[in-house]
């Protein structure tokens, strides 16, 4: 699929794995969520531009790079939350913004409830952050804000996709990279992915 990348990195696909166990309890599965997406942010950021700086070691002149541009990560309440302290140790010095966002069960549209983000998101590297890419609508409702903002080199993580949502997020968004540690078969009935992992915030939380 165009500009979605399926990271099949050992570690990450036997994390999955254990995600997907309906006998991972609460406690193991925030652990598992938090391994993996740290294993996933190395690939999601592989493609940051970066700079040349001087440093100095305390033997000799050298030089080294930083990246050019600062970095913004942005949950998708609540299930993202489950992703972000790990994203966080390997990116400490990145902002961090939310989004809130509900489905109706009926209608399976996204509703936003809370927004909190840097009033001009032109100048960052953003990176959507959120377990499920399931029906797209919150992916899409999520970009929109992004976009509103000025967002301009935004990229997505997600644990598990169904190809339903991403055909609904590139027909909005074509260009926007996806990764993902797997593209499952497709969503049931409800608009949950099969053989998906469950509702990952209800797994999470243990509500």
């Amino acid at each position: 699929m165009k500009r979605v990348t399926i990271i099949t990195h050992p570690l990450v696909q036997h994390n999955l794995t254990r995600l997907r166990d309906r006998q991972t309890g609460a406690q193991e599965f925030r652990r598992v969520l938090s391994e993996v997406a740290a294993l996933m942010v190395y690939e999601a950021t592989r493609s940051f531009a970066v700079v040349p700086v001087p440093v100095t070691t305390p033997l000799a002149k050298t030089r080294g790079c930083r990246l050019r541009r600062e970095v913004v990560l942005v949950p998708v309440l609540r299930a993202g939350l489950g992703m972000l302290d790990s994203i966080l140790q390997l990116v400490p010095h990145a902002r961090v913004g939310f989004i809130g966002l509900k489905r109706e069960e009926t209608t399976l549209r996204a509703t936003s409830y809370h927004k909190s983000l840097p009033p001009d998101l032109a100048p960052f590297e953003v990176i959507l952050i959120d377990p499920m890419l399931a029906t797209g609508g919150s992916a899409v409702a999520a970009m929109d804000l992004l976009a509103e903002l000025g967002a301009q080199r935004v990229r997505m993580v997600n644990l598990v996709a169904a190809p339903e949502g991403i055909r609904r997020v590139r027909a909005r968004y074509p260009d926007l990279p996806i990764f993902t540690a797997a593209v499952d078969r497709k969503l049931n009935k409800k608009g949950y992915i099969l053989p998906g992992l469950g509702d990952a915030g209800d797994r999470l939380f243990g509500v």
